[in-house]
């Protein structure tokens, strides 16, 4: 997978926004995304030291319709929970670079 394509995005939540004081930080990945690619990535185009990797899937949530239909309303989607290191810089992710 190539690295670049990995990291989607920032999660903006209450707890997302509490957690980076404590150099945490929450982040959007693609669905075939793995650890070690997480890392690769954030470590080639961000700079930073990454300590731990915690992964979460949401599941999407569907509706029922009518004659044994379903609708989409929210799409699954794949995050991590990154904690860098004390030493690391922080995490800003508009200064990506190649």
């Amino acid at each position: 997978m190539d690295l670049s394509h990995i990291i989607l995005g920032p999660v903006v939540t209450e707890k997302a926004e509490r957690l980076r004081t404590e150099h945490t930080h929450t982040l959007r990945v693609a669905p075939k995304a793995t650890k070690i690619d997480v890392k690769a990535a954030l470590k080639r185009y961000y700079d930073v030291d990454v300590t731990s990797i915690r992964v979460l899937r949401t599941h999407g949530k569907e509706k029922a319709m009518p004659r044994g239909g379903t609708m989409e309303k929210r799409h699954p989607y794949k995050k991590m929970i990154i904690t860098l290191s004390k030493k690391s810089k922080s995490l800003d992710l508009v200064s990506f670079k190649m």
